[in-house]
């Protein structure tokens, strides 16, 4: 079975093999020394090293005490012991449940235990924990044998994290292979067919020197192999604070408790424990559930009525530049000459250099960045601040040098409960001739309660992708210097180049900054739908939901919906989305035929209608996107050639 071709491998290539097996059946009764021996003889006879061991596993100390005696070291256990005691739940006896648990969880211990020193040591070891499919996912008349193999997976998962600092990594298999055990169960064609030598190469796989894989479990047979990791829902807070949680708050939220939508892949008990951390945050950070009360911390003074804060001019903000601005720029976002696409964005001499439209955010975060904090009646924390959600739209493409005025404006103050959110538009000109708009949405944690509304109709909304596979997903590999390169770009906040700072953030390290990945996002997008044409990006939203670390890998994933390419951008190291709801609006490109001519829009009637449509939509727009949930496009034709699109 799984054992004789592991050691045919092993000893096939070179490695010095101890042979266990103490020769009983399927069920775990009898003991013989022939299969073994049998095995032993076949590596010798091909011209490798083996010996026997006819030891229990249950005996670990002697099983790994042959395997000194003979070769002087011990660098890889597979635990592959097995034996079936099948039975339906309320029949298996204790003896059954017993004699599973020693044989498959309690001997993979003792012989992992057994050899743990000696590759402490050594400063090396390789262990390999068998599970099965019946442990991840149980099967009938066999939970006796799930639970043991399951339980092999939260072992291997502990001694691969004790292990990392010796270099000792333990890994999980579930294999499907014809064997003593299988063949019971799995009709003869079948067994034939998963043969075990298609499971004995990832085993040597995972036990060579330079693989770093750690802490993992796999599914394999029949040629196949899986990686599998835990997913876990959003989630839903239930209660608030100084309240008690009820059957019924459960039962409301049970949908939300149970969308996976966006999921997050948690891969440490600290990963899991901070969701729970963040939960009795923001629970804390309710006050109670009155929506008239205050707050001590409060961002809105009493004394203030938020409606005539909205539409007050923060400030004015000059921002002069040359074209090497919107080179390090591109550069802090990824660009690479690599990529022969982006020598237009990283060469002042390409004759189509250019600016990245997404470099439309750096002027304008200056100008709301000045106003903020002598806003009167607001009671602003600068440490508080969450950078939530961002809009950027282009009304041309920016010009590579000169100088942009940007002026900020307070779009409307919300109350979340948790905290207050700071709606912030920036119009940025070119002398007089509007180039961009951004809105900015600030998160301040703790200061909600003020008695504010919940939701604004001038807010950008994010909207949720489709529910199918991607379009296109590109990868981008972020450098460990990435948050200190982009920081250059005019974003100094020391979060995300000082530890110190970085931890006073409730972040193990340095953070990359949350436009930065915007940054990357927009660059794919605009790369993999609008052929690299700055001319043809509209608009971009993003929700900004988990944080990325420099050196980790982003996923944009994109879906494209007539005019609109839907995004979210995945953490692929965790699996966390780190951009969520994010779409980028493009500019159709008009096919042109080889006897094209420009037709004059003037005078056409049409405008006059779509103009209408546009500024009324301008003033509902919102509301009206949450309804339709679609993009429309009219092309008006004159002469039998398209004239103008509208959309």
């Amino acid at each position: 079975g799984l054992g004789r071709a592991y050691a045919l491998t092993f000893a096939g290539r070179g490695a010095l093999v101890v042979v266990n097996d103490l020769g009983g059946d399927f069920k775990g009764y009898g003991k013989s020394s022939s299969a073994a021996d049998k095995v032993v003889n076949e590596i010798k006879a091909n011209g490798g090293k083996a010996v026997p061991s006819y030891d229990s596993v249950e005996n670990g100390e002697k099983l790994v005490k042959s395997a000194l005696e003979a070769f002087g070291r011990i660098d890889i256990v597979v635990n592959n012991a097995g034996i079936l005691r099948d039975r339906s739940f309320v029949r298996i006896s204790d003896e059954d449940w017993d004699i599973i648990h020693r044989i498959h969880l309690r001997g993979s211990f003792l012989v992992t235990r057994a050899a743990w020193n000696h590759m402490k040591n050594q400063k090396f070891g390789r262990i390999i924990m068998t599970s099965s499919a019946a442990g991840i996912y149980g099967n009938f008349g066999q939970a006796n044998y799930s639970a043991a193999k399951l339980g092999l997976l939260g072992l291997s998962n502990t001694i691969a994290i004790e292990g990392r600092k010796y270099n000792i990594h333990c890994n999980t298999i579930a294999p499907t292979a014809g064997s003593r055990l299988t063949q019971t169960v799995m009709p003869q064609d079948l067994v034939d067919a998963f043969k075990p030598e298609y499971v004995a190469p990832l085993v040597l796989w995972l036990c060579h020197e330079s693989c770093m894989e750690n802490g993992s479990l796999f599914e394999v047979g029949a040629g196949w192999i899986g990686k599998l990791r835990w997913e876990r829902s959003l989630g839903a807070i239930v209660r608030g604070k100084d309240q008690p949680m009820t059957p019924e708050a459960v039962r409301d939220k049970w949908e939300k408790v149970c969308d996976f939508d966006n999921a997050s892949k948690p891969r440490s008990i600290q990963e899991s424990v901070s969701v729970l951390n963040d939960a009795l945050s923001q629970i804390e950070s309710q006050g109670t559930i009155s929506m008239n009360s205050t707050s001590s911390r409060s961002m809105v003074s009493s004394a203030v009525d938020t409606t005539s804060l909205v539409g007050r001019e923060l400030t004015t903000r000059m921002y002069k530049y040359t074209h090497l601005e919107p080179i390090l720029y591109a550069l802090g976002v990824g660009t690479s000459t690599k990529d022969p696409d982006h020598l237009k964005f990283l060469f002042e001499g390409s004759e189509e250099f250019c600016c990245l439209p997404s470099f439309g955010v750096i002027p304008a975060q200056a100008s709301m960045f000045d106003g903020i904090p002598s806003l009167p009646g607001l009671n602003i924390d600068l440490a508080k601040m969450l950078h939530g959600e961002q809009y950027l739209e282009l009304y041309k493409p920016l010009p590579t040098s000169g100088q942009l005025t940007s002026v900020s404006t307070i779009a409307d103050i919300l109350d979340k409960g948790s905290g207050a959110v700071l709606l912030i538009d920036v119009n940025t000109y070119n002398g007089k001739d509007l180039v961009c708009y951004n809105q900015f949405s600030l998160f301040f944690v703790g200061a909600g309660r003020f008695g504010g509304k919940r939701t604004s109709v001038k807010a950008k909304v994010t909207v949720n992708p489709p529910r199918r596979p991607p379009d296109a997903v590109l990868s981008d590999v972020t450098t460990a210097d990435q948050a200190a390169l982009y920081r250059l770009s005019g974003d100094w906040n020391p979060l995300h180049v000082d530890p110190s700072f970085a931890a006073l953030g409730g972040f193990e390290k340095p953070i990359l900054h949350g436009l930065c990945t915007f940054g990357f996002a927009a660059r794919n997008v605009l790369k993999q739908f609008a052929n690299n044409d700055v001319a043809r990006f509209k608009a971009i939203k993003v929700r900004f939901s988990k944080p990325v670390f420099p050196g980790q890998t982003l996923l944009t994933e994109m879906w494209k919906e007539g005019n609109r390419v839907h995004f979210q951008t995945k953490v692929k190291e965790t699996g966390d989305i780190a951009i969520a709801g994010g779409y980028v609006d493009i500019i159709p490109a008009l096919d042109k035929p080889s006897s094209w001519e420009p037709v004059k829009t003037a005078g056409l009637q049409s405008n006059l209608v779509f103009e209408e449509i546009g500024r009324r939509i301008k003033e509902i727009g919102n509301e009206l996107v949450k309804k339709v949930n679609a993009v429309f496009q009219w092309d008006i034709t004159k002469d039998g050639k398209t004239a103008v699109q509208w959309s």
